[in-house]
């Protein structure tokens, strides 16, 4: 519940019993870099069907032949869906929006669009494709058209997402603050089945004696948080690192949908955290009675390690590989998920 109260109010329902914690709301944003300018060699034009550049470094086509996600229920929680984009109308579901002024959750600041075609842009003969090109879109808008919202609409909108029964939350966003609320919702949702996936953030290397830059929710042990790798496999300058960064993925110069029907790059946390939802909607499909667990243990042992062995505050276990992790025939083994 959110309200305005007076200072005597706050004390009084510190108070009651019944009453579990009283915080103040925290503001959020998008978690995008502005590195427009750059482009990846040789990136074929969009006038045909291109399959982007990240797409393919983390294996994602090779694993469509057993899965490309149709059916899995990926959230977007960001500003919204251009659901009347060409690439993105024909796997969209449905949606909301807890933004105060917005009706509906149709994306009105572009972010939540350039997410949604990473992860399931479909196959059509045009534009881009995305990881998981038959995965089901709902847009749960929870950002405003300047990239900016709060953690009780995060709250909603992971709420929403346990009661229409989402398989993955995509959440590229995130603030520098601990929230009791917004943990234990989280906690909740990943209970419940759901798979959560959130940016690292974009705040780059921790100054000592801080040992993280990493933001919430992407901090919580039940949220896979992660880093952004360039072309290159190398950690970008922005990214945030630290204890709880769980995977890595694509974040550099993206190329995906945008809204109003049209493609571009952009670069950020945000744009690597859609490479990993879209991969577990990969995943998920090709092992179609798995539990979250069951999926968050393939995605970490069936990587591609770019640091030291095992685990590190850079890249975490390592660069997601959807086909092998769609194509293992057995369990994987119990990886830790890292977090406060």
């Amino acid at each position: 519940m959110t309200a305005r109260l007076t200072q005597a109010e706050i004390d009084q329902l510190k108070k009651n019993g019944n009453v579990a914690a009283v915080e103040e709301d925290q503001v959020c944003y998008a978690l995008t870099e502005q590195f427009s300018h750059l482009q990846f060699e040789n990136q074929p034009s969009i006038l045909a069907e291109t399959v982007p550049a990240g797409v393919g470094q983390i294996q994602a086509p090779a694993a469509w032949p057993s899965s490309q996600g149709e059916g899995v229920r990926v959230a977007v929680v960001d500003t919204g869906i251009d659901y009347n984009h060409p690439d993105l109308k024909a796997n969209y579901k449905s949606g909301v929006s807890f933004v105060p002024g917005a009706a509906t959750p149709l994306d009105d600041h572009g972010h939540g669009t350039h997410c949604a075609g990473t992860i399931a842009a479909a196959i059509n003969g045009a534009g881009v494709v995305g990881v998981a090109p038959s995965a089901y879109l709902y847009a749960v808008k929870v950002l405003n058209s300047s990239g900016s919202g709060s953690y009780s609409q995060i709250i909603s909108g992971i709420d929403w997402c346990i009661q229409n029964k989402m398989h993955i939350v995509s959440m590229s966003l995130g603030g520098s603050g601990g929230s009791t609320a917004l943990e234990s919702i989280c906690n909740t949702a990943w209970s419940k089945g759901l798979l959560l996936v959130a940016a690292a953030g974009n705040s780059g290397a921790p100054t000592p004696p801080a040992t993280s830059t990493v933001g919430y929710p992407g901090k919580y042990k039940n949220v896979i948080a992660v880093s952004a790798i360039d072309s290159a496999n190398a950690l970008a300058s922005f990214s945030s690192r630290g204890p709880e960064v769980d995977l890595c993925a694509p974040g550099v110069s993206v190329l995906s949908t945008t809204k109003g029907g049209g493609y571009g790059n952009m670069s950020g946390t945000s744009m690597a955290c859609p490479h990993v939802a879209g991969a577990a909607a990969v995943v998920w499909g090709a092992h179609r009675f798995a539990s979250n667990e069951q999926i968050w243990n393939l995605l970490a042992y069936y990587v591609d390690n770019l640091g030291a062995p095992g685990w590190d505050a850079l890249f975490g276990y390592g660069r997601v590989n959807v086909d092998r992790a769609a194509m293992a025939f057995a369990p994987a083994p119990v990886i830790a998920k890292k977090g406060v």
